[in-house]
């Protein structure tokens, strides 16, 4: 019985062939030649100001590292983050759309999709180390007084680990890197969980630590502070005209952290959306044509995620200064 319930298995997985093993040209573009012209342009685009926008934040950073606050430190890992993408990975796709094939090879393949989700794993949870720092600052005020700059380079050790071991683990064999459906660029090979057991239990790990968990908690900790604004508006009405005005700083941070988490749910839950569905769903089910926005529109977080954070901070600097020491102030006073 176990015999044959083992040659079942076996059969089962050998009758499953991946859509980049189905042709015998798995790097051909399925998008026509226009397409990938204007899709090539659009990275070209993307790839420009994200390298220039970027360079400039860890440029200007590097010129002051010494005064560097925490936020600021995890803001220059972020620009990191997102310049490497912009460096190791948009070249290839470049090329490759305006080629109308992938030029590179599987070598080439693999690299890239490693660096892709290297550093696309780095930024999510160093936006994640961010909310949570902001999270503390506004609703935890006392804990903020004690996050100092070896804390930080704690946690940029954590997410580089973090990042590496998630984007290394394929290589051992637990899973693999393949071309996308429409040919010209590379991802984690989602379609593992057609193949065996082991490959859905990869696959759904690297959606909970990769994506949910993260996700959750940069929800949770702007859903907090947006709670936090909110219940200290009746409390600042009844002060002085200088006090209200640190309160509007608070109501523009607000609006700055759901542009946040706005911004982030637009870049990338539709990518994550179509690649489950297509992992989980039949084969083909999605769309070759419909499957490449969401990877156009998840690249492009590279490019303005640098200037969410500028601003963020800029306005923290205000309330620091100002609104936070105000609302410490309340506190201290109802307490007494």
């Amino acid at each position: 019985m176990n015999g044959m319930a083992s040659d079942h298995n076996t059969s089962s997985q050998e009758e499953y062939l991946p859509h980049y093993l189905q042709k015998e040209d798995p790097f051909a573009s399925k998008l026509s030649r226009e397409a990938d012209i204007i899709a090539g342009f659009y990275l070209t685009v993307i790839g420009i100001l994200s390298t220039l926008g970027n360079g400039y934040v860890i440029f200007m950073s590097s010129r002051r590292k010494k005064k560097l606050r925490p936020a600021e430190i995890m803001t220059v890992n972020l620009a990191v983050c997102d310049l490497g993408i912009s460096v190791a990975g948009k070249p290839f796709s470049i090329i490759s759309f305006f080629s109308h094939r992938w030029v590179f090879g599987w070598m080439g393949c693999r690299w890239y999709g490693w660096a892709g989700f290297f550093f696309g794993c780095g930024s999510l949870i160093t936006m994640t180390a961010v909310s949570l720092d902001r999270y503390l600052k506004i609703c935890h005020l006392s804990y903020g007084n004690w996050l100092k700059r070896h804390h930080v380079f704690i946690c940029l050790a954590i997410i580089w680990a973090y990042a590496t071991f998630w984007a290394t683990v394929p290589f051992a064999g637990v899973g693999s890197y393949a071309p996308e459906p429409f040919g010209t660029s590379c991802t984690l090979d989602w379609w593992l969980v057609q193949a065996s057991v082991a490959g859905q239990a990869f696959i759904l790990s690297i959606l909970f630590f990769c994506l949910i968990f993260p996700t959750a908690v940069i929800v949770f900790s702007y859903v907090k502070i947006i709670l936090k604004v909110k219940s200290s508006t009746k409390e600042v009405a009844h002060y002085d005209t200088r006090i209200q005005n640190s309160h509007i700083l608070e109501i523009k941070l607000t609006k700055v952290a759901m542009l946040i988490c706005a911004g982030f749910l637009i870049a990338w839950i539709p990518y994550a959306v179509v690649s489950v569905w297509s992992a989980f769903g039949q084969p083909d089910s999605v769309p070759i044509q419909f499957s490449v926005v969401p990877t156009l529109l998840a690249k492009s977080a590279a490019m303005y995620n640098p200037i969410i954070y500028q601003v963020i901070d800029c306005k923290f600097a205000c309330c620091r200064s100002g609104g936070l020491k105000t609302l410490q102030k309340i506190s201290l006073r109802k307490s007494r």
